[in-house]
C-alpha cells in the first residue's frame, strides 16, 4: 500500500550526498514529490527535506540512508500524522484563541491534549472547543513548587510540543532541560530593549517606528533560543500605546501560529542556535 513520508536529513556536508540519497529513494521505488536542501558552508553541514511517496518500510529506509551517509548523520523518516501538543496560557486570550480557531478549522496538523494555565479566566474560552482545561494556580507559590505541580500534570500527558501561548511565567533551566527543542514561545520583538510589564508603553514613549513579534524554541538562555518565525509592522506618531498593544497582539498570534504550523509539518531544523526552515 502506498503512503507518504517526510525524510529529514542533516549531516556533515560532502560531495555526492544528493545523488546517494536520491538513488536510495529510486532503489526503494519511491517518487519524490518535493525536495529542498541547504548547505551551511560556515559549519560544513548539509540539510535536506524530502517528501516521498510509495510502498516502503520506514525502518528499512532509515537504516539504508544512515548506512550511506556520514557517521554523524541524523535521519528522520516521518509518516505524517497529527502531533500532540499542550498549550500553556496565563490570562491573555489572543494567541490561545487564534490557535484554537485554526485547530478547529483544520489548519494545524495537531491534536490538542490540554490547555494548562496558572489563571482560571480562559477556562470558558477553552471549553467552547471541548478541550480539557487544567488550572494550576501559582499565587503564593515559589516557582520551584509551582513547576513541580506543573510537571506532575505534564507527566500524565503525552505530547510532542509545548506551546507557550503568552504563558507569563519564567521557566527554570531545570524545567526547560526536560523538554529540549520541544517548547515554543512567543514574545514581542522589543526584547531586550523593553522589558517589564508594559513594553508597548515603553515603546510608545521612545517613539518606535516598528513593532513585531518573535517565535522561538525555548532554551536555558531566556528569550535567546533558535528563532522559528518573526514579523514586524510599521507604526507612527498617531498610535497611542494601546493602539500599539492591539497591533502587537495581532502580530504575536500570527507569528506564533505560523511557527507552530512550520514545526508541525516538520519544516524546521535546529542548527546550533539558529534554524533552517524549508
Amino acid at each position: 500500500m502506498e503512503k507518504s513520508a517526510r525524510v529529514l536529513i542533516d549531516c556533515k556536508d560532502e560531495m555526492g550526498l544528493v545523488y546517494r540519497i536520491s538513488k536510495i529513494f529510486f532503489d526503494f521505488g519511491l517518487n519524490i514529490d518535493s525536495n529542498r536542501e541547504f548547505v551551511d558552508k560556515e559549519r560544513g553541514k548539509f540539510f535536506m527535506r524530502s517528501e516521498v511517496m510509495g510502498s516502503f518500510d520506514a525502518g528499512k529506509l532509515k537504516n539504508e540512508l544512515v548506512s550511506s551517509l556520514p557517521k554523524d548523520a541524523h535521519v528522520r523518516v516521518i509518516v505524517p500524522k497529527p502531533k500532540k501538543i499542550v498549550l500553556m496560557a496565563t490570562k491573555e486570550s489572543h494567541c490561545l484563541g487564534d490557535i484554537l480557531i485554526r485547530w478547529a478549522d483544520g489548519e494545524l496538523e495537531a491534536d490538542i491534549e490540554a490547555v494548562i494555565s496558572n489563571r482560571d479566566n480562559l477556562r470558558e474560552l477553552t471549553r467552547r472547543f471541548d478541550i480539557p482545561f487544567l488550572h494550576i494556580p501559582s499565587d503564593g507559590m515559589e516557582r520551584k513548587d509551582h513547576e513541580q505541580a506543573l510537571l506532575e500534570v505534564l507527566d500524565g500527558l503525552e505530547f510532542d510540543y509545548m506551546v507557550l501561548a503568552k504563558y507569563m511565567r519564567i521557566l527554570s533551566a531545570g524545567f526547560v532541560h526536560r523538554y529540549p527543542q520541544k517548547i515554543i514561545n512567543i514574545h514581542h520583538s522589543f526584547l531586550p530593549a523593553f522589558v517589564g510589564a508594559n513594553p508597548y508603553r515603553q515603546a510608545h514613549e521612545r517613539g518606535v517606528k516598528i513593532i513585531g513579534a518573535t517565535a522561538h524554541f525555548v532554551t536555558m538562555d531566556l528569550d535567546e533560543g533558535p528563532i522559528i518565525s518573526q514579523n514586524v509592522i510599521p507604526v507612527d506618531h498617531r498610535y497611542e500605546w494601546q493602539d500599539m498593544q492591539r497591533a502587537g497582539r495581532d502580530v504575536e498570534k500570527i507569528v506564533l501560529s505560523r511557527a507552530l504550523s512550520l514545526v508541525l509539518s516538520d519544516r524546521v531544523f535546529v542548527n546550533e542556535n539558529k534554524t533552517v526552515i524549508f
